[in-house]
């Protein structure tokens, strides 16, 4: 339309020297915990006892953020599948580049908040990538650092698409993106979205604290040192039939062989299926929104796990 569009940007800066933590707020713009813990997470520092500094970008989709949906309405992309971006590209493609620019030579670390999807119920949970990357930070050192945001699990997802994972350019993630530059960076599902969760909100707030005390740019210890439960396979469940989606388990639940954690049913109240998973499963979130169609999701499980020696 011509308007004026940017990406909102609060910076905080400490009297002393010291790295830069740099948070995302949302890159979907239906996303909308992460956002307001960041702000309340800005709002609590105090610049005289601080080293170094915090950058937060609000929302690096004002796009998305204005229709209230996860992609870009004008090119109808994935802004977390677009980065690094470019200058010439399409709407999307340069969000992605302007965030970068400002980022490159500047973050030090980088939190994207993302949450769930509105039609979903679930508890904060991290998701994590690596890099082969000259200087990329290894596996340890980032769970200790999700760990301060005390997730139910820390998912591995892999760059290369497998079973049971979204489609999509996966490796035009913004924390991969800062993970090939040899940067910490990972990813904070702070429960879900299209809406805002005091308690998550809460949760977002002492793990940004925790982080900004591990860099030093705040002063105190880390309260949280033990890595999260590492999940390294994970299954996006859907179901077969329409109709609506009673729920039988709640999130976090531990599910045995065959449990179910939902039904479908038709209009006439009769049972048209029944989900389950064929191992033991930790259920991390599962859907709120009753009427479903045909391939729709219903629950985001893990399948494999492990606790890693912190």
């Amino acid at each position: 339309s011509g308007a004026p569009l940017g990406i909102p940007v609060v910076l905080v800066k400490g009297a002393r020297a010291g790295p830069c933590l740099w948070i995302n707020g949302q890159v979907h713009g239906d996303e909308i915990n992460g956002l307001v813990a960041a702000l309340d997470f800005v709002g609590g520092l105090v610049p005289s006892s601080m080293a170094g500094s915090v950058v937060l970008t609000t929302t690096a989709n004002p796009y998305a953020f204005d229709a209230r949906r996860k992609r870009t309405p004008h090119d109808d992309l994935d802004l977390d599948q677009c980065f690094p971006g470019h200058a010439q590209g399409l709407a999307s493609e340069r969000l992605a580049y302007a965030m970068t620019e400002a980022m490159a030579g500047c973050a030090d670390l980088l939190v994207s908040f993302h949450t769930m999807g509105s039609a979903f119920d679930c508890r904060p949970f991290a998701v994590y990538k690596q890099s082969s990357a000259p200087g990329a930070p290894d596996e340890a050192g980032l769970l200790v650092l999700m760990a301060q945001f005390a997730p139910s699990c820390a998912c591995w997802m892999p760059i290369e698409l497998r079973e049971g994972e979204l489609p999509g350019h996966l490796a035009g993630a913004i924390d991969y993106w800062m993970l090939e530059a040899g940067k910490p960076a990972f990813m904070i599902e702070l429960g879900a979205g299209g809406r805002v969760d005091a308690e998550h909100v809460k949760q977002g707030v002492r793990g940004l604290t925790g982080v900004a005390r591990k860099l030093g740019i705040v002063r105190g210890a880390a309260e949280a040192d033990s890595p999260p439960l590492r999940v390294t396979r994970y299954r996006h469940a859907t179901c077969a039939r329409g109709g609506l989606f009673r729920r039988a388990a709640e999130p976090d639940t531990m599910l045995a062989a065959g449990q179910a954690y939902g039904h479908i049913t038709d209009l006439y109240g009769k049972v048209v299926e029944t989900l389950s998973f064929e191992q033991p499963a930790l259920l991390v979130g599962v859907r709120r929104d009753p009427v479903v169609h045909s391939g729709d999701r219903v629950a985001f499980a893990a399948l494999q796990w492990d606790r890693v020696a912190g």
